[in-house]
């Protein structure tokens, strides 16, 4: 298939980004990019989170796993559940308490300038790492199948998506992604349900076919009850519900479009109703999963080497025309999301809670030039990120960093935990340190688990050990008096 036809695709795809970002973004004040005017609506709020959840990671791995993983993947989504409630009874209520912009900034009011730093230091390092990490992966493939035939390098091609990302929200900011993730999810979603219609016709399922086949198929087990094992129920429901509260309710990206609805009892909706919805979403994933192994094994095609490659192949080169452009605009729609929201937010919590800027106040043109430059800086920090990851070429090495990065939602997990759970007050100025050695202490544990715990394998707990050795340094340097022991 031509590849003009396919860059035909996404450039009508970025046009309807453009349009989008050109009407939300027109006399956009700072009001407008961090909080998008206090005016966005739930609905649109909850339904561009899935966008936000995904990313491309999702949309090419979690099929692709299915072969090693069955449906257990479904273990920590159901633990979600359990997550997104805390964070609409409990960190939402707060926030809107507190009337934040940056979330970090109640780890300055209940602690000091230091923890809420330390706060705004883990999520931008854990961010641009995980954003680095999503947009790597959906670059690769817009490559591999797009770019790598006309010879153009990988670096060009992450540039100019990252470029294309800042033309549509380095103004608007929240009030621009509110909406045009609203696009990108719809996209995602009709990437995954068109594709399991394209092989359900390949395979002549009916419905019942379709629910048949994953039904019976050898990959579909969803419970896993081996207390050792990494994938055993409770840890990976625990675990789930621990994701959600810190890579949701005390992440900054996630949260900086639910605080800028009107008011809390909708915020609450958006989450409670988006906790739902993505069960089913990565449901579909899943089943979207048993149904390309089920084909291949119909129609004889060896498995590639690598799972992630599995969904890409099928629907480009074995599934016909329609299944290539559904899965190129879900691609697409993964690519762009997994970044447009990360610089908005990074360049945020970066201006309150690192540089102390009170955008409460009327933004003069000199800040907003600086916002803009910001803006900018993070983009460009973001590609250099992407490249250091393609020139490691070792999936091994770059699934290493993820998941260090990963530990570093640890610290935010015993910072926000201490300040919610006690009342007692920590020496702020040495709280950076104490948050440094809990991620390096779990990357030890994790590697000699197996050694250390009479063959126990370490799997997500790994959070909630992190946030408790956190827990532990934060109460070794408290004082139960009531001013600061140290002020910043």
């Amino acid at each position: 298939m031509s590849t003009w036809f396919f860059l035909t695709i996404l450039i009508i795809y970025f046009l309807c980004l453009f349009t989008i970002s050109w009407f939300t973004s027109r006399k956009a004040n700072q009001n407008a990019y961090y909080l998008g005017n206090k005016s966005s609506p739930w609905y649109a709020v909850a339904f561009g989170l899935i966008g936000d959840s995904l990313s491309g990671v999702t949309f090419v791995s979690v099929p692709g796993n299915v072969a090693t993983q069955e449906f257990g993947y479904m273990q920590i989504v159901i633990g979600y559940l359990l997550g997104y409630f805390v964070i609409a009874t409990v960190l939402l209520p707060l926030y809107y308490r507190l009337n934040l912009t940056s979330i970090y900034t109640y780890l300055g009011q209940r602690f000091g300038k230091n923890a809420q730093k330390t706060g705004s230091f883990y999520f931008i390092v854990s961010r641009l790492v995980g954003a680095a990490f999503r947009l790597y992966v959906s670059a690769t493939v817009l490559q591999l199948f797009i770019f790598q035939p006309w010879g153009v390098p990988f670096e060009v091609t992450v540039s100019i998506v990252i470029i294309l990302i800042l033309l549509y929200t380095y103004r608007g900011g929240i009030k621009t992604l509110v909406w045009t993730d609203t696009l990108q999810s719809s996209f995602l979603l009709m990437g995954v349900i068109l594709s399991i219609i394209a092989i359900a016709g390949a395979l002549n399922l009916d419905f019942n076919g379709i629910i048949d086949t994953v039904r019976n198929s050898e990959h579909n087990q969803i419970f896993f009850w081996d207390v050792k094992a990494p994938n055993y129920f409770w840890k990976q429901f625990i675990s789930g519900a621990l994701i959600a509260i810190v890579m949701t309710g005390l992440d900054q990206n996630m949260m900086q479009k639910n605080l800028s609805m009107r008011t809390l009892p909708e915020a609450q909706k958006n989450i409670l109703w988006f906790s739902v919805v993505l069960i089913f979403i990565n449901l579909l994933f899943v089943s979207l999963g048993a149904l390309l192994y089920e084909y291949i094994g119909v129609m004889g095609i060896d498995a590639p080497a690598r799972t992630d490659h599995l969904f890409p192949i099928l629907a480009l080169d074995y599934l016909g025309v329609f299944a290539a452009v559904v899965f190129i605009l879900g691609i697409a729609a993964a690519t762009f999301s997994s970044a447009d929201s990360v610089l908005t937010t990074l360049t945020t919590s970066f201006c309150i809670d690192i540089l102390g800027w009170d955008v409460t106040q009327t933004e003069s043109g000199k800040q907003k030039q600086n916002r803009h430059i910001i803006h900018v800086l993070f983009a460009v920090v973001l590609l250099i990120v992407i490249i250091i990851f393609n020139a490691i070429n070792n999936d091994a090495v770059i699934n290493q960093v993820f998941a260090v990065a990963g530990y570093t939602y640890g610290p935010l997990l015993g910072l926000f935990a201490f300040g919610i759970i006690t009342t007692r007050n920590i020496m702020d100025k040495v709280v950076l340190l104490v948050c440094l050695l809990p991620p390096f202490i779990c990357y030890y544990l994790n590697m000699h688990s197996k050694a250390l715990f009479n063959g126990y394998q370490i799997g997500y707990e790994l959070l909630l050990i992190n946030g408790i050795l956190t827990f532990i340094g934060l109460l070794l340097i408290s004082s139960s008096n009531s001013n600061k022991l140290v002020q910043s």
